[in-house]
């Protein structure tokens, strides 16, 4: 095999099994193998290797030789943890957004208008997976909006395990998602209203529904 197909193989790999991470396909606790993966995806073990490894640094694997890979739990201080940041950087974002020209401003409505209508329909669906993904969206597309580069940054380093315990809250649990999605709606129309600080409590009542189902 080639350089360049080790390393095709290896963003393979690493896209799959990051993936079922973070949809909860692969929940907290779950070991998985070198040997698993690979032939799953066909390829040999040396970029699936690779792959973990590179799981491992962004926290979401911790590997033992000859055993395999644990999916990593997120633990309850991390939780607290990564709420607070999010309620700090969406916040910020939150208020640029809505001091924004009216184009950009209407801009991010429709956009976050599509991705509720999408959360929707993946409630209705049963893909409650997806959900968790649009979930993620949502939020990321106003951090954005904040126009702050470093805040973006950072906050994508957190989305991902947001993701997780989102996927994990709202597992076969369409009722829920529900719930969510009602706080998506909310936070929607405080963003309509142009109205940052209704927006800040709505979130900080939206992300503390979520962080009870964890804790």
């Amino acid at each position: 095999m080639s350089a360049s197909s080790e390393v095709t193989a290896a963003q393979k790999a690493y896209q799959s099994v990051k993936a079922r991470i973070l949809s909860g396909e692969l929940p907290p606790s779950e070991m998985i193998t070198e040997g698993e993966v690979a032939q799953q995806l066909g390829i040999s073990r040396t970029p699936v290797r690779e792959a973990l490894l590179r799981l491992e640094v962004e926290g979401h694997l911790r590997l033992y030789p000859k055993r395999g890979a644990l999916v990593v739990p997120i633990a309850p201080a991390q939780i607290h943890e990564i709420f607070d940041a999010r309620l700090l950087v969406e916040s910020h974002a939150a208020h640029v957004a809505c001091a924004a020209p009216e184009a950009s401003h209407a801009r991010l409505l429709e956009i976050l208008s599509v991705v509720i209508n999408q959360q929707s329909q993946a409630i209705d669906d049963g893909e409650l997976q997806r959900y968790a993904e649009l979930d993620a969206q949502f939020h990321h597309h106003l951090i954005g909006a904040g126009g702050n580069t470093l805040l973006t940054e950072f906050a994508t380093s957190i989305r991902e395990r947001q993701q997780r315990l989102v996927a994990a809250s709202v597992d076969r649990d369409a009722d829920r998602a529900r719930v969510y999605l009602e706080g998506h709606r909310a936070l929607y129309e405080r963003l309509r209203d142009r109205d940052p600080v209704g927006y800040s409590d709505t979130l900080a009542e939206h992300l503390k529904t979520a962080k009870e189902t964890l804790l």
